[in-house]
């Protein structure tokens, strides 16, 4: 019987650098206001959402992707060269092929490397960053070990105005990281999955939908309240094993980073993993919105960026969406 040969990689691996891009236009709850039948202050205390960043034109997936990627790489201090794959998340890119990720790597001047999508929506750069580990840590990744996870949406095309129960939620921007060889761990295992019986809750609507409507794309629907008590119910138990499995506990935790998706599930999340007054919460969506699989890592870069988030700390990230899906980790911050 013939043997094959296997590779081995880095026994560990970490975030080495992040990066971000906002679309250009704020739209705040005042303006928000004047497309739809609500007020700025109901729209805060239901979701914890200030303004949202949209995108303009010219700023498309690509290009967002592109300003995100650059920045993380500087941060990390590696050329395109090196990268050895790329893993992109998004719901929004229109082309079923080829992959946004290839279009990525030739702007970028990535040589040769691995490059796909993902739609994993709000739980896709979590996703994206489960795969980077694996790859490494199993030598999949080029010769220097390096991969982009990216995540990027323009939801604002997707939005139905008409809809006051989902129209105010949504942002476009862009988040990566990349993510390399490390002597240390530096990615706990993951915690993910679905919840398939419950596929429908948040769905965007078939292409062809999109020819009826103004802006030429298919809408985003969602059934909040479904999605509300899902994320309390069982969220938070994913949230929790995320913690056991990194072999820490709560309180040795320095940040929590969930899905940028809600405050009050965000505030339902702390309580239900006690986490004491010293770990610092990611509060981005006041300024952002959801911007599903971007959130976790623009909210991230901003983190550090701020000086909110420093090297050697722990946070965890988890992502929780359509599917519905959920992925979290516990990283060290670069």
């Amino acid at each position: 019987m013939t043997t094959l040969a296997t590779s081995t990689g880095a026994r560990y691996a970490r975030i080495l650098g992040t990066g971000s891009y906002r679309g250009s236009r704020v739209v705040t709850n005042e303006e928000m206001c004047t497309m739809i039948d609500s007020t700025p202050e109901w729209i805060e205390q239901r979701t914890g959402i200030r303004e949202r960043h949209w995108a303009v034109e010219g700023e498309t997936p690509l290009s967002m992707s592109v300003q995100a990627c650059r920045s993380a790489m500087d941060m990390a201090g590696v050329r395109p060269e090196q990268i050895g794959a790329i893993i992109l998340a998004s719901v929004s890119h229109h082309h079923p092929s080829p992959a946004l990720a290839d279009y990525l790597a030739r702007e970028l001047g990535c040589t040769d490397p691995a490059a796909f999508d993902i739609s994993a929506a709000c739980a896709g750069f979590c996703y994206g960053v489960a795969l980077a580990e694996s790859l490494i840590r199993a030598g999949h990744a080029g010769d220097d070990g390096l991969v982009l996870v990216v995540g990027v949406e323009r939801l604002s095309d997707m939005i139905n105005i008409a809809d006051r129960g989902t129209a105010f939620i949504f942002g476009d921007g862009a988040g990566a990281a990349v993510v390399g060889p490390s002597q240390t761990p530096g990615v706990s295992p993951t915690v993910w999955g679905t919840k398939p019986e419950n596929v429908e809750t948040i769905e965007i609507e078939h292409w062809l939908s999109g020819a009826g409507h103004d802006t030429g794309y298919p809408f985003i629907t969602m059934d909040g309240r479904t999605v509300f008590k899902w994320a309390l119910a069982e969220v938070t138990r994913h949230a929790a094993r995320t913690i056991e499995l990194a072999g820490i506990r709560p309180e040795e935790l320095d940040i929590f980073l969930p899905h940028q998706a809600n405050d009050r599930i965000t505030d339902a999340l702390v309580r239900h993993l006690h986490l004491p007054e010293n770990v610092t919460v990611c509060r981005d969506i006041a300024e952002m919105g959801n911007t599903s699989a971007s959130s976790v890592p623009i909210a991230l870069d901003d983190m550090i960026r701020q000086g909110r988030a420093t090297s050697g700390q722990t946070a965890l990230i988890i992502g929780y969406g359509a599917g519905l899906t959920y992925a979290g980790q516990i990283i060290v911050i670069p």
